[in-house]
């Protein structure tokens, strides 16, 4: 064989490996895809959340719903070693109820309430700034529309499908709620 031959054989070999990861990429559920910034300013891939049922849910500090942050904990601890993940979003969308910054809203949420699930930057949930995050799942996810207020909740199944919306005033561990994490959680 003369290098000519070599070097398209070995061209061929890597589109087709570059081919082959693409499509991978593609196949994972677009959840999976974002990389989001945690409270403490670090990256972390969604697609560290493969295999867990997740609840993600847009927070704030100064909110008639934000006693729910104590529900939120408490479904955590009850579900987590079975495989629920909850991820939250501060947004300053709805009255300005989220002013402060990440570190104010991480020692918030610490003192407050012993938040321990996963906590991220804050975002736009809404409007014209709209993270992509939340552009996917209020317009592409199968449950379109504004989020409605301060702690809308969406339920993502362990292969990163968003099966779930509630509005805001629903509390986390109310039945409906709590059924359809059950249901997720055994669910291969």
């Amino acid at each position: 064989m003369n290098k000519l031959s070599s070097v398209i054989l070995i061209a061929l070999f890597a589109i087709g490996t570059l081919t082959a990861q693409e499509t991978k990429k593609k196949m994972d559920a677009p959840i999976y895809n974002f990389t989001m910034k945690t409270i403490e300013g670090k990256n972390k891939s969604l697609a560290d959340y493969k295999g867990k049922v997740v609840m993600v849910v847009n927070t704030a500090s100064f909110c008639g719903n934000t006693p729910q942050y104590k529900q939120l904990e408490e479904i955590y601890k009850k579900y987590k070693d079975k495989g629920l993940a909850i991820i939250g979003f501060p947004a300053n969308n709805f009255g300005k109820q989220e002013p402060g910054n990440d570190s104010d809203i991480k020692t918030f949420c610490e003192k407050n309430y012993g938040v321990t699930f996963d906590m991220f930057s804050k975002i736009s949930v809404k409007g014209d700034d709209i993270h992509p995050l939340y552009k996917y799942l209020t317009t592409d996810a199968g449950f379109n529309g504004d989020i409605d207020w301060n702690f809308a909740k969406f339920l993502v199944d362990k292969n990163g499908n968003v099966v779930a919306r509630y509005k805001a005033r629903m509390k986390p561990d109310e039945k409906e709620i709590v059924a359809k994490i059950d249901e997720l959680l055994t669910q291969k």
